[in-house]
């Protein structure tokens, strides 16, 4: 395994933080541009693969619609273990989505793989961690 540089650690970390804006701001289109395509998204034991941007913004905007209901304004992550071979990274992160006053509707972990291409880092799969 290679020792990952504060360089790639740091657009790994952007590549987040940019996801966890989209959903704060519940724009679709800046989620769906973080993934590669096709990308899998794997959640209560289902593997849902996309095969492009449309096919996920469907989802993210369903997604996004149970945040409005649930009220949630922010997405806060923790990096649990970030693992780099090459131009592959994997990454596990502990989310909390809070609402307005700062409670917290929804907490679970995510398990990314991300692969490095010219135009930067980007997410392939989403392992979501079962409640």
């Amino acid at each position: 395994m290679d020792a990952m540089t504060r360089q790639e650690e740091d657009q790994i970390t952007g590549l987040f933080e940019a996801y966890a804006s989209g959903f704060d701001d519940f724009d679709a289109d800046t989620v769906a541009d973080r993934f590669a395509y096709p990308c899998t998204i794997w959640q209560f034991g289902k593997g849902n693969v996309f095969a492009d941007r449309e096919e996920l913004l469907e989802n993210v905007e369903a997604l996004l619609s149970v945040y409005e209901r649930e009220e949630i304004v922010h997405s806060a992550f923790q990096v649990i273990e970030k693992v780099l071979t090459g131009n592959v990274a994997m990454v596990t992160l502990k989310w909390q989505q809070e609402r307005e006053d700062g409670d917290v509707a929804l907490e679970f972990i995510c398990h990314y793989a991300l692969i490095e291409s010219p135009e930067g880092w980007a997410i392939a799969t989403v392992f979501n961690e079962d409640p």
